[in-house]
């Protein structure tokens, strides 16, 4: 994710392609996007001892429930943020809400831990993809400066928020439908998201990606990330 590159007016910006630009639009649809990742690393946080009486899982296992996902969102998102600047913001935007949608139905229907800490870990890396590319698609459509600044402030607000609206909303839907739901919520807000995304911003790609694509080394450096992430926590 180049934030740097962008820093022209986002109308001209190169490459560049889709509907009328919207700004409120656009702001709102990219910071929900970002809310809903940011959600989901505390959403689950209340359901575990649930979780472990249903699933009869170990407090080891639990534990992984939780860390699964933000050591993949952690550790994906240099190579997430390079995808999407190479191939498409808007494209990979789409590929983690379906991503993101499509685990989080994994999730919801697990039967045991592995089933279940696998369906996280796939959350994670649909949720490196939505927050690169929607953090990108941010800085491409709004000028630097005051309006830029004030998306940003937005999208930090909203992801400092998603913390403890995590925690509330686990704790409502665990006692109310039941713990499943804190997945199954996510499957059509992913679902819609990705439907409407081209509605909403254009495609946009960085004016200054090269045409070849260092797959050995971007793999090797987020294995890195991922050991360290993985051995901090």
């Amino acid at each position: 994710m180049s934030i740097q590159e962008s820093t022209h007016s986002p109308a001209k910006a190169a490459g560049e392609s889709g509907p009328a630009r919207r700004p409120g639009l656009i702001l709102a649809f990219l910071c929900l996007a970002g809310f809903m990742t940011f959600l989901d690393v505390s959403i689950v946080n209340v359901a575990l001892p649930t979780i472990e009486d249903e699933l009869n899982i170990s407090t080891t296992a639990l534990q992984y429930v939780v860390t699964t996902y933000g050591m993949l969102l952690g550790g994906f998102l240099l190579l997430t943020g390079r995808l999407a600047d190479t191939l498409g913001r808007r494209r990979m935007l789409q590929t983690g809400l379906l991503l993101f949608a499509g685990s989080s139905l994994l999730a919801g229907v697990s039967q045991n831990a592995a089933m279940l800490i696998g369906a996280r870990g796939a959350q994670g890396l649909g949720a490196a993809f939505i927050a690169t590319a929607a953090l990108s698609l941010l800085t491409n459509n709004f000028e630097e400066g005051p309006a830029r600044n004030k998306a940003l402030g937005a999208w930090g607000a909203l992801s400092g928020l998603a913390a403890v609206a995590g925690v509330t909303l686990g704790g409502l839907l665990t006692d109310g439908p039941g713990w499943r739901w804190i997945f199954f919520i996510n499957v059509p807000i992913g679902v819609i998201g990705a439907l409407v995304a081209p509605m909403v911003v254009g495609e946009s790609r960085s004016a200054q990606r090269s045409k070849s694509f260092d797959v050995a080394g971007a793999v090797t450096l987020t294995a890195g990330l991922v050991l360290l992430i993985f051995t901090l926590g």
